[in-house]
């Protein structure tokens, strides 16, 4: 088991397409040494070791896997590799990052939960979400009493970068990106916040997944791109655009989210809303520096200050009122958390790990039982 009390910890990151370069940004900012960056093809590790200024480019994920060097290994990869990697990297002793979806099933999911409890390594999910301030601030209200008992919880996740025929990624082929990809990509990210906001389990649900284009350009094409793309040969999608899902939680309340990879104009609106017997509380990613309250005498928007607000939500405030935060600093924030439970010091509220990546995947197991069958379903 990798041990790094007092010195700085060294990390290697797999994975050098978008997410893994925002985790080698991440860990710089939250204190490690990125020792290294790794991928499939060594000579794209070895060019994204410069573009990233790494000491080394390993030439796979094993030979990062096993650098003694290493304390913490984050993988990056598309989802079908992520139980391979996280399984052989707790089996090296190293603390690992993964990101989500865990893995592509719930099984596989709970192999490298219970290994992670097993070994007693610290391994974490990037639900960074959680780590808005205001959603903290949210989450107190509910967990003070201040919203009341929650009846309703109600949202939805909904991007634009899948809403072309010429839009294509890896996350489409499920055998690179799994069964699911609206959902298990960011319908998951949607019910972990949710649940660690409200305190919440989602116990039953009911859901109907869609696939609006039935053929997307074949290859590995990035979205995003205004580049002509030759639309001479396509493939067929088998994994969803779009989900609705309707939900029922263990202290009675209900839920409901829109899942969207398709919906234009936006770009990555993760918006919910609580409400309680009291109080409704809102928020929105795009929108992250307020709040919105509302009772029955009134409404108001509640905006991010370092002068106000619960003790959690100042912890994560790191600049004046006014000085825009956002989901980079989020990222930031859950590294840090993250890093210094490796370095010794007691797990804080709210650090999403391998058991709550766990808990994603059986919900998403669920979304696609249900609608394959349409019909309510309980999670397992």
């Amino acid at each position: 088991m990798a041990t790094n009390q007092g010195k700085k910890l060294r990390v290697a990151v797999i994975g050098t397409g978008f997410i893994g370069r925002v985790h080698v940004r991440s860990a710089r900012m939250a204190g490690a040494e990125v020792l290294g960056v790794a991928d499939a093809d060594a000579a794209i590790a070895k060019e994204a070791a410069s573009a990233l200024n790494t000491p080394k480019s390993y030439g796979s994920p094993m030979d990062a896997i096993q650098d003694p060097e290493v304390d913490v290994i984050h993988v990056c990869t598309p989802n079908a590799f992520h139980r391979q990697y996280s399984e052989e990297a707790l089996k090296a002793g190293k603390h690992v990052v993964c990101e989500k979806p865990l893995a592509t099933s719930a099984a596989d999911a709970k192999v490298i939960s219970d290994l992670a409890k097993q070994k007693g390594l610290v391994a974490t999910v990037p639900f960074v979400y959680r780590f808005h301030p205001m959603v903290r601030e949210a989450r107190a209200r509910v967990m003070n009493g201040e919203i009341g008992a929650v009846h309703l919880i109600q949202g939805s996740y909904l991007q634009d970068w899948l809403l072309r025929a010429s839009d294509t990624n890896w996350r489409v082929d499920s055998k690179m990106g799994g069964s699911s990809r609206a959902f298990a990509d960011i319908g998951s990210h949607w019910c972990d916040l949710t649940e660690f906001v409200t305190g919440h389990r989602y116990t039953t649900l009911c859901a109907q997944m869609g696939t609006t284009l039935k053929d997307r350009v074949a290859g590995q094409v990035q979205a995003f791109s205004d580049a002509k793309v030759d639309m001479s040969k396509t493939a067929p999608v088998t994994t969803e655009d779009l989900a609705c899902v309707l939900l029922k939680t263990d202290q009675g309340a209900y839920g409901s989210v829109v899942v969207s990879q398709v919906s234009a104009g936006r770009k990555n609106r993760l918006w919910f809303e609580i409400d309680g017997a009291n109080e409704s509380a809102a928020f929105d990613q795009e929108e992250p520096e307020t709040l919105w309250l509302g009772r029955r005498e009134h409404s108001i928007i509640l905006r991010r200050d370092p002068s106000q607000g619960s003790p959690e939500a100042k912890r994560f405030t790191i600049f004046p009122g006014g000085h825009a935060q956002g989901w980079g600093d989020c990222f930031e924030a859950f590294m840090k958390d993250t890093y210094a439970t490796v370095n010794g010091a007691a797990k804080p509220d709210g650090l999403p790990t391998f058991e709550d990546g766990y808990r994603s995947t059986k919900i998403t197991d669920a979304v696609l039982k249900s609608s394959a069958a349409s019909g309510w379903v309980n999670i397992g």
